[in-house]
């Protein structure tokens, strides 16, 4: 969670009317989820929670399964420039890997991490630039983006034939108020809140091109504080968590080539900060697993992966103030059908076996191929 931004005095002026910080007077985009009544939330409990650890300040957590079947949960540390990897079918800590600086392996505030193949990938926010590492021994195979970003923070990675399409959302803003709080820039300067880079690794070395800067413009689909992003290529979605309370918070739907579709969805579900996002398949079917990042307890809500019509939410016995979640469908020991991870209060990381998720609100474990 980020200090709250505010409108730029350009946007002010184009929105003559606005009261500061109030929502603004927008037509409302379609809002798939406008069926949600009531607040019925589930209670699932952590299967293990990791060994706290505040100075770390624990943002986003990946999975990785070893060629010997290992799981290691891999999260970023923002306040110690690390990442700490735990065990992850017992949450036992392992080891930590890099520091603080901007050599090869080094970190400047990490935040977003995604783990694909044997890469991971991490954003640093203040290092202005995404870094790939390869797995298992960490090996720093380069940095990219560092010419474009200015204040990243998540990241979203799409398979392709010849390498990887990288999503790389970018939270920049106008300076600060004499609150300190975050100005947010004018919608017309909202056009970057998205890039994307065709990434390959090539005799160990990884090299990305820019190849789009994804942002509307207008009220209903301007991204104005972004940080967690996830793709569905099955159905052409990018999903984007809008985190500016003052104006909603919920996903809205953009393609994969970054167009607006005129679709949101779950401001009526989220009475908190719309955080992390993931997407659980399900043959063709599936839900997407939304964060909604309160204080005292987080609440995790599911939409239909198609329809994105709200399907059920829950909560641990102590999960809170969730930043990044990672889910993963990969069959282990200890979770039969894959486990979601959801980072606890800053401090680590906590697991749910998604065997138990399913029963509680009710969803086959079993799909269809």
């Amino acid at each position: 969670m980020r200090a709250r931004p505010v409108l730029g005095l350009l946007a002010l002026a184009v929105l003559a009317g606005c009261k500061p910080g109030a929502p603004e007077a927008a037509a409302p985009a379609v809002d798939a989820a406008a069926a949600t009544t009531g607040r019925s939330v589930a209670t699932v409990a952590e299967t293990f929670q990791t060994p706290m650890t505040p100075a770390d300040n624990i943002d986003s957590p990946a999975s990785w399964t070893t060629p010997e079947g290992q799981v290691w949960l891999i999260a970023t540390a923002k306040a110690t420039d690390k990442l700490v990897v735990y065990d992850g079918q017992t949450g036992e800590h392992l080891r930590d890997v890099g520091s603080t600086g901007t050599a090869p392996g080094q970190f400047m505030r990490p935040n977003g991490i995604a783990v694909v193949d044997d890469l991971v990938l991490i954003v640093e926010r203040d290092g202005h630039r995404v870094q790939v590492l390869q797995l298992p021994s960490f090996t720093p195979l380069g940095t990219f983006a560092a010419e474009d970003l200015r204040k990243p923070y998540g990241l979203w990675v799409n398979k392709q034939a010849d390498g990887y399409d990288v999503y790389v959302t970018d939270s920049y803003d106008a300076g600060e108020d004499a609150q300190g709080n975050d100005v947010l820039p004018p919608l017309a300067e909202l056009d970057k809140r998205v890039r994307r880079y065709a990434l390959q690794v090539r005799d160990g070395k990884a090299q990305a091109t820019l190849t789009a800067s994804i942002g509307d413009t207008s009220e209903a689909g301007a991204l104005r504080v972004v940080e967690s992003i996830w793709g569905d290529p099955a159905n052409d979605r990018l999903l984007i968590a809008e985190e500016d309370e003052t104006y909603a918070s919920e996903f809205k739907v953009y393609t994969l080539e970054g167009k607006f579709t005129g679709t949101t969805f779950g401001r009526d579900a989220f009475k908190a900060q719309a955080e992390g996002v993931m997407l659980r398949t399900c043959g063709k079917d599936g839900w997407w697993i939304t964060t909604e990042q309160g204080k005292q307890r987080s609440v995790f809500h599911l939409f239909d992966r198609n329809t994105l019509k709200h399907v059920g939410a829950f909560q641990g016995n102590t999960v809170a103030n969730t930043d990044g979640i990672w889910m993963t469908e990969t069959a282990s020991a200890r979770f039969p059908h894959g486990a979601l991870y959801a980072v606890h209060d800053d401090q680590g990381v906590v697991a749910f076996d998604w065997d138990s998720v399913a029963k509680q609100l009710s969803l086959p474990l079993e799909c269809e191929k």
